[in-house]
């Protein structure tokens, strides 16, 4: 399975790097790839919450019996673990490759990392949805971008360090 995961990432950072060339003036290969598969996963993050938002949720509010979660967030916490995989896989196979962490270990400090970001997936929808009124899925695409800078720095870093060579 790792031999597939690292030939496929192989050949996703190559069909990313054909499109490179005019942005190697303004960014790293590292940072161009880490936005386009970055991208790639926030744009499957957010048809995913779509769908669960709209059509299996149905809008409607989820009772648990001990609590009944909002619509907005049952949708966020359905799709947070398929992309919290997705995107674990696509930096570590085709972004931060040079890494020399063991990869327990980068998964570990990656799902801290996302851990913060659900905290402010969280506390941003619940401002910008319940407190601000506005539309559920455009305060997602916001609160994403937020997320991403943080996200950004943090695996890089922290994440998916490399250690310095003397």
């Amino acid at each position: 399975m790792r031999q597939f995961l690292v030939c496929a990432g192989k050949f996703i950072g190559e069909i990313i790097d054909i499109f490179y060339p005019p942005f190697s003036r303004y960014f790293s290969r590292q940072f161009f790839r880490y936005g386009v598969s970055g991208a790639a996963n926030v744009g499957f993050d957010w048809l995913l919450y779509f769908i669960v938002y709209n059509y299996i949720l149905q809008k409607q509010f989820v009772p648990l019996g001990f609590v009944t979660i909002s619509p907005h967030i049952a949708a966020l916490f359905v799709t947070f673990p398929i992309t919290l995989f997705t995107g674990f896989l696509l930096q570590k196979y085709v972004t931060f490759t040079a890494s020399d962490l063991r990869g327990r270990e980068q998964l570990i400090r990656y799902i801290a990392v996302v851990g913060v970001n659900l905290l402010i997936n969280y506390f941003g929808l619940k401002l910008l949805v319940e407190l601000l009124h506005f539309y559920a899925t455009p305060s997602k695409m916001v609160v994403t971008v937020i997320c991403t800078i943080f996200s950004y720095f943090s695996q890089k870093t922290f994440t998916f360090k490399v250690k310095k060579s003397i």
